[in-house]
């Protein structure tokens, strides 16, 4: 018995009931789970963001539940790593109750997804969310007809808004049927289905819908079904799958779709109705131009220009500047030093809290004076582009240069997420559908994405030298991940997966979500970040009282001082970047602020920690989700290409006398 097996059976025991929240990606699963549960998920105006699965227990009238959020699908015959998590959800552990979350938008796409829940046996409440967008597009849904045609509960939300959450709660409580409608696949279909379910043993789901997805191919069962069945009926499964798709004489997989699609046609048009659009022309044309390959790109200059200016410049200007320099550098070091230097009469442990390497006097002053103010300012600026709908666009603008890399423009999404947390941005790369792409995304993440703490100290040290750096910086490290890309692409068998995407509409980012995602994102790096500050600090106290640094710097002065003309000391940046990537960056920053890195020296360390080693969080994610060879042949590549392309930047810059 697997351990989600044996969780369900520790709640049965208790008298609980599980509920699955599924449905496609975007349509605010994750929104529905934290009204009903209390309880924080990431939630984002694009596809992608729940990679894994959580829990919470939900309290109505005296029943408990166990909700569990799943990953979004488009489909229940899995195409990606996420897809695969929540049909096994299904397969395996059977929730008492499915609320399916669909788009209100696009009733066609989320009938699809009730349509297979329908032929696994499983009961279903629809919720149609996003009622309000629905509305500002001249679409209305008779929801009572459509409860009638599918025999199910359906229920109409606005999650942001707190609408419809009483009736989807009464929904919950009642007894929820198992949709009614039965579809036609044809006679050969329904023949050879006939034939595999027969064989099939006694599962969760209906054996109907494994024989269904058995044959449209569904690699993903081979495991599942071997456990379970004999040699003799493995044989006459796979001979059953092969006669049907000689008799159909086209793809197995694509017949089934197009009779779905064709059902989920028929009953949208029978419920829905459309009028005229409300949603603003200006809104409309910056929708389409922001996606435009070439028109997109001055929306995204102009993105980039407004973020530059806030966490650059605000953030780590005017912020870093009244927190680090006023309130640490005037008032809170000079006083914890007095106090330690009355009450502390041991030197060793009064170098631990405010020397040089003091927990007080470097670890909380980087982490809570200079990385916080930076940190802060992006997090606002991502959760304003997250909840604004930007984000899909620029996926959709972005796809072509992907597909330089091999990618789709889907992969833009983890490398975004990259951008707010590296580690979680690793994990979200299961939505890509190949391991090809999946493994490419990675190691791009791994080489050439900075996370949102480090990208802040990046800007601050860049708003300080000049428009040319700051170009300089930008232009190498999209070399780099470019080339990067192109290479592994071509290196790695396979080809790149289908682009496929929802675009959410286009709309004004509200303050709540935006203050909540914030919040929350504060609250983890606070969490997760200054105990890693601590701790890098520490060992850089040891090893300098052991005289261990020295060594380190000696033997680090090659690459560091000869290869990259930097004083001995950054040698300690790039040490504990290993811990913590913006910690490294923020060592850099502080040399930067005290004139100890001329502007060229500034650039170079700036480029060369971009595309060092990914932090230990990362790493070990990178484990997780590739296994140790791999990421360590990733570690062993990253390490010499950062290096060395920091290098040539810095022949590049000397020998043309560039100034910066």
């Amino acid at each position: 018995m697997g351990p989600a097996a044996k969780e369900k059976r520790k709640e049965e025991a208790k008298g609980l009931k599980r509920v699955a929240l599924i449905g496609n990606p975007n349509v605010g699963k994750s929104v529905i789970f934290g009204l009903l549960t209390g309880k924080y998920a990431t939630v984002s105006n694009y596809p992608g963001t729940t990679v894994e699965v959580s829990f919470g227990n939900i309290n109505l009238n005296g029943t408990r539940f166990v909700l569990v959020d799943t990953p979004g699908v488009n489909n229940l015959l899995p195409m990606s790593e996420d897809e695969r998590v929540t049909r096994d959800i299904l397969l395996s552990e059977r929730p008492a109750l499915v609320v399916q979350v669909g788009d209100a938008k696009n009733l066609k796409r989320t009938l699809v997804i009730t349509i297979q829940l329908a032929e696994m046996g499983l009961p279903v409440v629809l919720d149609l969310n996003m009622e309000d967008e629905a509305r500002d597009r001249g679409i209305t849904i008779d929801k009572e007809a459509l409860k009638r045609l599918l025999g199910a509960d359906v229920v109409g939300t606005v999650a942001p808004e707190k609408k419809g959450v009483k009736e989807l709660k009464n929904a919950i409580l009642e007894d929820s049927k198992v949709p009614g409608f039965v579809i036609d696949y044809g006679p050969v279909m329904e023949e050879y289905a006939e034939k595999i379910t027969a064989l099939l043993p006694k599962t969760n789901i209906s054996r109907r819908s494994l024989a269904l997805m058995i044959l449209a191919g569904d690699e993903s069962l081979a495991g599942w079904l071997k456990s379970r069945l004999d040699g003799e009926k493995l044989e006459a499964i796979e001979s059953f799958r092969e006669e049907c798709a000689l008799k159909m004489g086209r793809p197995v997989g694509l017949h089934i779709n197009e009779i779905r699609l064709k059902k989920a046609s028929e009953i949208t048009e029978s419920v829905v109705k459309k009028t005229g659009e409300k949603e603003h022309r200006f809104i409309q044309l910056v929708s389409k131009i922001s996606m435009h390959p070439l028109w997109g790109l001055p929306v995204l200059l102009l993105v980039l220009y407004g973020i530059y200016e806030f966490v650059g410049v605000f953030g780590a200007g005017t912020l870093v500047g009244l927190v680090e320099e006023k309130l640490f550098g005037e008032y809170l070091n000079p006083m914890f030093t007095k106090v330690i230097d009355l009450l502390v009469p041991v030197p060793l442990i009064r170098d631990l809290i405010v020397g040089e390497y003091g927990l007080v006097t470097m670890a909380l002053t980087y982490a809570i004076g200079i990385i916080l103010p930076i940190t802060t300012t992006f997090f606002i600026a991502f959760a304003i582009l997250e909840d604004s709908g930007y984000l899909p666009r620029l996926a959709i603008m972005s796809n072509r240069l992907f597909n330089i890399m091999g990618l789709s423009g889907k992969a833009v999404l983890p490398m975004v997420l990259g951008l707010g947390c590296g580690t979680m941005a690793v994990m979200t790369t299961r939505i890509l559908e190949g391991k090809r792409d999946r493994l490419i995304a990675t190691f791009l993440l791994a080489l050439a994405i900075p996370c949102s703490a480090q990208l802040g100290v990046i800007l601050g040290m860049l708003s300080s030298l000049s428009a040319l750096a700051m170009a300089i910086w930008a232009t190498c490290v999209m070399v780099v991940l470019l080339f990067s890309g192109w290479l592994a692409a071509r290196i790695l068998p396979g080809e790149r997966g289908e682009f496929f995407l929802e675009i959410p509409p286009l709309r004004k980012p509200a303050l709540a979500n935006v203050a909540v995602k914030t919040a929350g994102r504060v609250t983890w790096y606070l969490k997760e970040a200054v105990p890693l500050f601590i701790l890098g600090t520490f060992i850089l106290f040891v090893l300098d009282k052991l005289a261990l640094l020295k060594v380190i710097h000696k033997i680090a002065s090659p690459v560091i001082v000869g290869l990259l003309a930097l004083p001995e000391k950054a040698t300690e940046a790039f040490i504990i970047g290993f811990l913590r990537r913006d910690y490294g960056a923020a060592g850099l920053f502080a040399m930067f602020q005290d004139g100890l890195l001329t502007p060229t020296q500034a650039l170079v360390s700036l480029v060369t920690i971009t595309l060092f080693i990914p932090c230990l969080a990362s790493f070990f994610m990178i484990i997780k989700e590739r296994g140790m060879k791999m990421a360590l042949s990733m570690l062993a590549i990253i390490t010499p290409v950062a290096i060395a392309f920091g290098a040539l930047l810095n022949l590049a810059l000397r020998s043309l006398n560039i100034a910066v």
